[in-house]
């Protein structure tokens, strides 16, 4: 490869990099941000107005492309279901606890899909992945203060994180089915939509948004969080490797908690801040591979 390639190939890289970076900066935001709208809208409202709007985006870019809308359906109901409830649970929890607690407890996915992996595909966690789990624990306890500290709001994020997890297990199996993404990332949030304002209307819950903040709101999630940021990572996902992808989107929990104890005025708690620091090296305990690493230190010092 000549110089003018690999000088393209570094520069597509580093933007994919900061694209990455964006996303998790948008998801982070998301949880101060909805924080705020939910004294003016519904949990179940809120996630089912937004991803409609979302659906609706998508819906005009592919009528526009004449593109099949029920292209491989059966996994774009799937994934729908498993998302819907994934935000139904994260926005319910959040209207429970606090932003930064939701964002640190959110980042917990990145632990729970080795051992989906192991469910599926019998392939047995590695070491650094259960030491991460404790850390993570570790972590947890700090962040809610322990079973003291702990909230319905906390446990309900914690589900949520679950299905987060068996969501990004499920995208990854259907991606490298080289389905048309458009169509499946229209599938899945119409069918999240859905779930939301059912669940809205079969638990008589209202569906108006009460104030002009709240809408606009609404209007953000709809098109950055929900559909430039995860465009923007599945274009990133094409040029960054999967373990480069997870180290960089850990530092969503960061985010949130940034903008919470900034824009969104939390209280910065230092016992709290330590959790999420060590729920954060927990997260990066289960992603690098240390004893590789270690071992090529070692190799090139003795090789010095």
């Amino acid at each position: 490869m000549d110089s003018v390639s690999l000088a393209t190939a570094a520069s597509r890289r580093r933007w994919a990099q900061l694209g990455l970076f964006y996303a998790a900066a948008m998801w982070g935001a998301t949880f101060f941000v909805v924080k705020g709208a939910l004294v003016a809208v519904d949990p179940f409202a809120l996630v089912g107005w937004r991803f409609l709007l979302s659906a609706a985006i998508l819906l005009a870019l592919l009528l526009w492309q004449r593109k099949p809308l029920l292209r491989h359906w059966p996994a774009g109901l799937l994934l729908g279901l498993v998302l819907g409830v994934l935000y139904v649970a994260q926005t319910l929890g959040l209207f429970y606890t606090t932003a930064s607690n939701s964002g640190f407890i959110t980042g917990l996915f990145i632990v729970f899909v080795p051992f989906m992996g192991w469910i599926a595909y019998r392939r047995a966690p590695r070491k650094r992945h259960l030491l991460a789990v404790v850390i993570a624990v570790a972590g947890l306890w700090l962040l809610t203060g322990g079973v003291k500290g702990a909230n319905a709001g906390d446990l309900i994020t914690l589900f949520s994180s679950f299905t987060y997890a068996l969501h990004v297990f499920l995208c990854e199996r259907y991606v490298r089915r080289n389905y048309d993404l458009i169509v499946l990332t229209f599938q899945q949030v119409l069918v999240t939509a859905v779930i939301g304002l059912g669940c809205a209307l079969a638990l008589g819950r209202p569906l108006e948004v009460q104030t002009t903040g709240a809408a606009w709101t609404i209007v953000f999630l709809a098109v950055f969080p929900t559909l430039s940021a995860f465009m923007v990572q599945l274009v990133a996902q094409r040029i960054v490797d999967a373990l480069e992808t997870s180290l960089i989107l850990t530092t969503e929990p960061v985010f949130a908690a940034l903008f919470a104890w900034t824009l969104g005025g939390e209280l910065l708690v230092p016992i709290r801040a330590l959790g999420g620091l060590v729920i954060v090296v927990a997260m990066l305990v289960s992603e690098l591979d240390w004893g590789r690493l270690f071992g090529q230190r070692r190799r090139a010092a003795a090789g010095g």
